[in-house]
C-alpha cells in the first residue's frame, strides 16, 4: 500500500513537470520520460517480482504501434506517445486499456471545449473531413498540421489528460 502510494506520488510529479513543458513548449523532455521508464521498471519488478516487467514493456510497445501512425501524420507528439507508453508501468495490468481510454476521452474533451471556447468546432470537424476525404482519395498520407504554429493553434498537449486519468483511477473512478 504504502509503496503504491509513493509510485503514484512520484508519477504525479513527473507528470506535472511534462504539462509544464508541454503546455509551455510544446515539447515533453526525453529526460521525463526515461525517468519515468527507469522508476515503472523499478515499481513492477518490487511491487510484482522479477520478469513482470515483460508484458508491461509489451503492452507499452503496443501503444507506441498503435500510436504511430498518428505521430507521423504529426496529429500527436513524439513525447506524448513516450509518455502514454511509459505511464502504463505505474498502473495494474487489467486497469491499463481504462487508463487509456480516459486519457484519450479527457483529451477529446480538452478538444471539444477548447474548439468551442475558439468557436472554431466547425471550421476543424471541416478540415478534419476534408484531410480524410483527401487521403482516402490520393491513397498517401500527409502531415495533418503542416506546422508547429497550426499544431500550437489548434493541438491539444496530452500531458494534461494522461496526468487527470492517472488521478481518476487513483480517485477510484475507475
Amino acid at each position: 500500500m504504502v509503496g503504491e502510494v509513493f509510485f503514484a506520488l512520484v508519477l504525479c510529479i513527473f507528470l506535472c513537470i511534462a504539462c509544464y513543458y508541454d503546455y509551455c513548449f510544446c515539447r515533453i523532455p526525453n529526460w521525463v520520460t526515461v525517468i519515468l521508464l527507469a522508476i515503472g521498471l523499478g515499481r513492477v519488478f518490487l511491487m510484482e517480482g522479477a520478469l513482470s516487467e515483460i508484458p508491461y514493456l509489451l503492452w507499452g510497445s503496443m501503444v507506441v504501434l498503435f500510436l504511430y501512425p498518428l505521430f507521423r501524420i504529426n496529429a500527436i507528439g513524439g513525447g506524448d506517445v513516450k509518455l502514454i507508453a511509459v505511464c502504463l508501468m505505474f498502473f495494474p495490468e487489467e486497469k491499463i486499456l481504462s487508463f487509456l481510454f480516459f486519457s484519450l476521452l479527457i483529451a477529446a474533451l480538452f478538444s471539444l471545449v477548447r474548439f468551442a471556447r475558439r468557436s472554431d468546432l466547425k471550421e476543424r470537424f471541416t478540415y478534419l473531413l476534408s484531410y480524410v476525404k483527401e487521403v482516402a482519395g490520393s491513397g498517401e498520407w500527409k502531415l495533418y498540421f503542416n506546422n508547429l504554429q497550426e499544431k500550437r493553434d489548434a493541438g491539444i498537449c496530452m500531458a494534461g489528460p494522461i496526468l487527470l486519468s492517472a488521478l481518476c483511477y487513483w480517485g477510484g473512478f475507475y
